[in-house]
């Protein structure tokens, strides 16, 4: 899988004032190493004008019973199956390859490699006993990144990784950051990350709320000269 970038650079300034300039000029972090960061076509929320609209309220009813938990990396209480977890959910849901268990060991119990100092748990109490979600994100007193979510696809509902998104925004809004990140805008598939208000995304250049540009950029277009579809 290639994710889009423009650039990269990699930080040994870690202070929250020095990540924070990265992330207003586009940057995020990345998995690859320490302090490794893309810039891409972020897309933040701007939390003083997010509130939750009634399709957001729905996906929360329909996911009505997870408990959000919040945990400090290096994660004490990481174990194999959490690494098998997110190997699992991103062999089926992106292909093979895509999410090792031994890089998801690194993020959560590694400081010395790992760009990530957040672990955000998601429990469902079933009959069956509980069910645990995750997403791996980076946190200052500002804002939060949300990152790489994984979850048991088959046994969490269908909306299970909207509504983990949705809980994780309230909770950065309750918590008085400014912004939250959810990643980028790279396909088509990303335009649901465009339907929460508040919206920003990053044009390469500076940060715009003109959503129908953004979806222009999603939409692929046929080149009739060339026969193929480019992105």
């Amino acid at each position: 899988m290639t994710y889009l970038h423009w650039d990269t650079k990699t930080i040994t300034d870690f202070s929250e004032k020095s990540v924070g300039e990265m992330y207003e000029k586009g940057y995020v972090f990345t998995r690859l190493n320490k302090g490794a960061m893309h810039q891409t076509r972020s897309v933040r929320i701007d939390l003083s004008k997010f509130e939750l609209s009634s399709e957001n309220r729905r996906i929360l009813k329909k996911t009505g019973g997870v408990m959000l938990s919040m945990h400090s990396v290096p994660f004490a209480d990481y174990s194999h199956a959490i690494g098998k977890l997110a190997k699992d959910f991103y062999d089926t849901k992106f292909g093979p390859g895509i999410m090792s268990a031994q890089k998801i060991k690194e993020m959560l119990t590694d400081p010395v490699k790992s760009n990530f100092n957040a672990l955000f748990s998601y429990v469902c109490r079933t009959l069956q006993g509980n069910i645990t979600g995750y997403s791996i994100c980076y946190a200052t007193s500002s804002f939060l990144h949300y990152s790489y979510p994984f979850y048991e696809l088959h046994a969490f509902a269908k909306d299970m990784g909207l509504g983990m998104m949705i809980q994780t925004i309230q909770y950065a809004k309750e918590s008085g950051m400014k912004y939250i990140y959810l990643g980028s805008l790279q396909r088509p598939g990303d335009t649901y990350k465009l339907q929460f208000s508040g919206l920003e995304w990053f044009d390469g250049m500076a940060w715009s709320s003109d959503l129908e540009k953004a979806k222009k950029e999603l939409i692929p277009t046929i080149s009739t000269e060339a026969g193929i579809i480019k992105s």
